[in-house]
């Protein structure tokens, strides 16, 4: 691992999201250089110029780029269909690789990833699951600890999404599956990651339901709706890459709600509810345990703790961050990358997590497809047998 002197970064898929990524790591490690980037049409090369960030010569191939500038780290950004091949062309070529989330679609393609870190090893790929690194997680996370509430018994979690966000998810790349994976895959899978954290246990069963309800011709004239100066919520965002027109007459394959539950191998179970057109924005968990009660809400950056009995006064956190940045995790994710590659600090998530986060969307997806409650635990033994973990 480089632990001095400048460090070179080359991109598979210069996005808005990576440029972010990258800005923030460049704030915590000045000396980093992006020496070369591969996208048709780069959009984060506009961000990271305006901020004095270079982002280096384009290529047209990622192979190509990675033999002429043998690069420290690839950073992979492009959209998630193209993932797996990215990091396989950083890993053959000898490079690290940080990808963002999802780092694949697919059980297939999760068993192959699993077969190249087998033959690369597990620390070859680290993955961009930003809510590791929110102040809050951390919060959290003492809290579920001894002095805490006790014994987790259950928890519920939800991701509720300001309609011009939902009409954003309709129009951009990500409406397709082929392209982005599910909307829970793709929108939530760090939300999941840390589920099982705050669980402690792998999940064993689970089950979902959702559809395409609210994005729909029958709810079209929702979209005459403007507000106060003249803006058309559900055009505001510009979508990427692959765009489409039309939000209640989109061609998407992906649903805008979906609930969800699951149970974990140690007897703690959650559910977890996500809708795409909610006036109360929100991102809140609130677990119940044997001692006592929390509440953690990502939008407000607070958390309220209060005894079983309800016999003392609730204790609250506050938290001086924003819903931009995704609630200040964006920075700290910065300063934890740079902390990891320049000076070999532990990074807070490992490519395993995002593994199973995304075999876990998945198989709540194949519930919902199904309508079965899906055994987990048949995935867990292959994944481990692809990783070649026994």
């Amino acid at each position: 691992m480089k632990t001095s002197g400048t460090f070179s970064i080359a991109v598979a898929g210069l996005g808005r999201r990576i440029a972010t990524v990258i800005r923030n790591l460049a704030a915590a490690a000045p000396d980093i250089r992006i020496v070369a980037h591969t996208d048709p049409a780069p959009t984060g090369c506009s961000m990271l110029e305006r901020r004095g960030i270079e982002t280096g010569k384009a290529y047209g191939d990622v192979a190509q780029m990675l033999a002429e500038t043998k690069p420290d780290l690839l950073m992979v950004g492009s959209p998630n269909h193209l993932h797996l091949d990215h990091i396989r062309a950083g890993l053959e070529a000898g490079i690290r690789v940080f990808t963002e989330k999802p780092v694949v679609r697919t059980e297939e393609e999760t068993w192959e990833l699993a077969r190249l870190l087998r033959a690369h090893g597990e620390a070859s790929v680290i993955v961009g699951l930003v809510l590791r690194s929110s102040p809050l997680v951390a919060a959290v996370t003492r809290r579920l600890g001894a002095g805490g509430i006790g014994r987790l018994v259950s928890f519920e979690g939800n991701e509720h999404l300001h309609p011009e966000h939902g009409a954003f998810l309709m129009r951009d790349w990500r409406r397709h599956e082929r392209h982005g994976g599910s909307f829970l895959l793709d929108k939530c899978c760090h939300d999941f990651d840390l589920y099982r954290l705050f669980a402690g246990a792998l999940p064993v069963r689970v089950a979902s339901f959702g559809a395409r309800s609210i994005f729909t011709p029958e709810n079209e004239a929702l979209a005459e709706r403007t507000y106060a100066g003249g803006e058309t919520p559900y055009s505001l965002w510009r979508a990427g890459w692959n765009a489409g027109n039309s939000t209640f007459r989109s061609d998407a394959d992906v649903v805008d709600n979906q609930t969800a539950i699951i149970e974990y191998g140690n007897g703690i179970r959650m559910s977890f509810h996500a809708n795409t057109h909610a006036g109360i924005l929100q991102r809140r968990w609130y677990f119940a345990g044997t001692e006592g009660a929390m509440e953690a809400d990502l939008v407000t950056n607070r958390l309220t703790f209060r005894d079983a009995l309800g016999t003392g006064d609730p204790q609250t956190e506050e938290f001086p961050a924003s819903v931009e940045g995704h609630y200040g995790s964006d920075e700290q994710m910065g300063r934890d990358l740079a902390a990891h590659l320049l000076d070999g600090a532990p990074f807070p998530v490992q490519v395993y997590d995002a593994m199973v986060a995304g075999l876990t969307v998945m198989a709540a997806d194949r519930a919902m497809r199904e309508g079965t409650v899906v055994d987990c635990r048949p995935l867990w033994e292959q994944l481990h047998k692809e990783l070649g973990r026994g």
